[in-house]
């Protein structure tokens, strides 16, 4: 994405120099040249702060499908630990139950 948004800077920052540099050499009036280099410059800031927001949206998305992703691996883990818990536990008492009955039958000897 760093890339991406590299190259597309780079590219913007080249049209925008082109283009004062042909207002700068073309054969025209000054207070005209300024007029369309100031539009120009205006047209850049409006194209840049439309890219950024759109560039914020899709972060904000992305990081919010992350987000519901882990949330998700999160509760599966959680019912996957408590499940296997409950296994532990289940075996364990079986296993009491078992030590148990042995320990009857040996007090009984």
């Amino acid at each position: 994405m760093s890339n991406s948004g590299n190259t597309f800077l780079g590219i913007l920052a080249g049209t925008a120099i082109g283009a004062a540099l042909g207002i700068l050499f073309a054969p025209d009036k000054g207070v005209n040249t300024r007029k369309r280099l100031a539009d120009e410059a205006q047209a850049t800031k409006d194209h840049l702060a439309r890219e950024a927001s759109s560039l914020k949206h899709q972060i904000a998305d992305t990081v919010s499908t992350q987000k519901e992703t882990l949330d998700t691996k999160i509760e599966s883990l959680v019912s996957d630990a408590s499940y296997k818990a409950d296994d532990v536990i289940t075996s364990l008492e079986k296993k009491l139950s078992e030590l148990k009955a042995k320990n009857k039958k040996l007090q009984k000897s």
